[in-house]
Order: C-alpha cells, then sequence, then structure tokens
C-alpha cells in the first residue's frame, strides 16, 4: 500500500496510526487544501494537525465504532448462547462460552472472597471484550484502511488520503482510559461503601506509618495521604497504559514489517502467531487486576 500510494515510510507510519476524527474547527479556521471556514464547522479531520486542533470535544469515530460493534457482537453470541443452553450434547459455541464463562468464574472465586454479584460479569465483560478488540491486531493492516479509503473515494466522494482509519480500540489511549477511570470508579465507590466516608479517608491517611501518639500521628498524615493517594491513582493509569503500550508497540511492529513488500509475509506470519500470546495475556491482565483492586475494595480493615 506504501508503494502503490507513492508513500514514504514516514507518511505510511502516520496515516496508519492517526484516528478517523470528528470534530470542530474554529471560524477562520485555514484547511490543509487552502479553504477558509467562514463559519465554524463540525466536520472530518484532514490532517492529524486538524485532528489536534478540533480539541478535546472530537470523536475518534473508528475507534468508537469498531468497540462498540464489538462489544454489539459479544453480547449477541453470548445471549444466543445463553438462550439456547441444553442439557443434551452441546453444540462447538456452547462448550467454548462456556469454558470461557467458567475460565473467569474460577479466577473470581480464586481472588474474591466478598459477596457481590457484579464481579463476575464484569469480569467476563472485560476479558471477552478486550480480547475482541485486541485480535483485531491480528487483521493486515492495509486491509481494513484500504476499503475505507476506497468507500471514502467511490460513495463520499473524499480524497482518500483523508481517510484515516484505526481497527484496533485498544491502541487509542482513550479506549484504554475509558476502561480503567470505570474500574476506578468502581474501586471508589465500594470502599466507601464497604468502609464508609470515615473508613475510606482513614485508609488514605492512616497508614503506612502509624503511631498511637496523636501529635506524630497528625504529622504522619500528609505524608500517608501522598503515598496512598499516588498508589490510588496509579492502578487505573497502570491499568490503561499497559494496554495501550503493548498493543500500540505491536502495531508499531506489524506496520514495519508490512513496509517490506513481499519479504513482509513469513515474517507477519511469526510476529502474528506470536502476538496471539499478547492479545490474551493482557486482556487477563487487566481482568486480574481488576479482580484483585475490587477485592481489595470490599475489605473491611
Amino acid at each position: 500500500m506504501a508503494s502503490s500510494e507513492g508513500m514514504t515510510s514516514n507518511s505510511y507510519m502516520q496515516h496508519h496510526l492517526q484516528n478517523l476524527v470528528y470534530g470542530k474547527l474554529p471560524e477562520g479556521y485555514v484547511r490543509d487544501d487552502g479553504h477558509v471556514l467562514e463559519q465554524a464547522q463540525w466536520t472530518f479531520a484532514h490532517t492529524p494537525q486538524e485532528a489536534v486542533d478540533m480539541g478535546f470535544w472530537a470523536y475518534n469515530v473508528d475507534t468508537l465504532g469498531w468497540s462498540i460493534l464489538l462489544g454489539v457482537l459479544f453480547c449477541s453470541v453470548f445471549y444466543m448462547v445463553a438462550r439456547k443452553t441444553t442439557t443434551a450434547a452441546p453444540s462447538g459455541i456452547q462448550n467454548f462460552v462456556e469454558m470461557v464463562v467458567d475460565f473467569v468464574n474460577g479466577n473470581v472465586k480464586d481472588i474474591f472472597h466478598a459477596k457481590n454479584d457484579l464481579i463476575a460479569p464484569l469480569s467476563l465483560t472485560i476479558f471477552v471484550w478486550i480480547v475482541l478488540m485486541n485480535t483485531m491486531d491480528l487483521v493486515p493492516v492495509d486491509w481494513l484502511p484500504w476499503l475505507a479509503q476506497l468507500f471514502g473515494a467511490n460513495v463520499l466522494g473524499v480524497d482518500p488520503h483523508h481517510v484515516y482509519f484505526k481497527v484496533v480500540p485498544t491502541t487509542d489511549p482513550n479506549i484504554t482510559f475509558g476502561m480503567s477511570i470505570g474500574v476506578f470508579a468502581l474501586i471508589i465507590y465500594y470502599s466507601i461503601k464497604m468502609k464508609g466516608i470515615g473508613g475510606f479517608i482513614g485508609e488514605l491517611t492512616l497508614h503506612p506509618f502509624n503511631s498511637k501518639n496523636m501529635f506524630v500521628q497528625a504529622i504522619f498524615i500528609p505524608f500517608n495521604f501522598l503515598l496512598e493517594g499516588v498508589s490510588l491513582v496509579a492502578k487505573p493509569v497502570s491499568l490503561a497504559l499497559r494496554l495501550f503500550g503493548n498493543l500500540y508497540a505491536g502495531e508499531l511492529i506489524f506496520l514495519l514489517i508490512a513496509m517490506l513488500g513481499w519479504f513482509q509475509l513469513p515474517l507477519h506470519f511469526v510476529w502474528a502467531v506470536f502476538h496471539i500470546l499478547i492479545v490474551l495475556l493482557q486482556a487477563f491482565v487487566f481482568m486480574m487486576l481488576t479482580i484483585v483492586y475490587l477485592s481489595m475494595a470490599h475489605e473491611h480493615h
């Protein structure tokens, strides 16, 4: 694809790593083609710089589209299997779904010892959804962007060079941070619910340094709050960056291999086989840390 479109290696990488962004450009903005907007306009970004200039309230359409589509796929398949579950000879898809459910449920039972009916379904959703999003990284990097450019040129009548299309939602930090912030909100909620406001504040201010002397304890409180506050905030940050970093690095390697022309085929296969481990492992790590963090939030001491 890079050679057929006359792209340099640098432009090829930039094009494949740029999201399809929809946002608002201000009045008087000079676009890439020299056109000046007479009034503020909601539009698709034609260049990475336009995507930056759209600011915070811009939407990565490809990321949202693929994540929602894969989420609907997950819910539909599991709902269909649950509706048709039978005690007779199960189908292959039923065996597979039951295996996944038993795997997740077993990990929840081993780690989470409180009573909460939300944890197992939440863990199952996190694991399967992330696996599906990560698996999009195994699709050859040029196929879906090429189809998107073809659709944009022939159906929408736009310059194909202005059609950006990333197909791996977990290579977008908006998705990984969105999921980790959701987990973080649950951590805060259950910490306060199980321990109370006083217990939650005490957890942040009375540990790890403690003293029976009230004056000494008052001196320790700022240091405890700093240490425990950093530890608390690090949970969603580490969750998001670990998943994003591993999948983004994998995507970069796929792009570097794709620039080798016909020599890419054996290397692409080898890296794809190895990458299957990363796809599954990162989903498993995100799920397990979520269970561990929520288990800690339910501890009364």
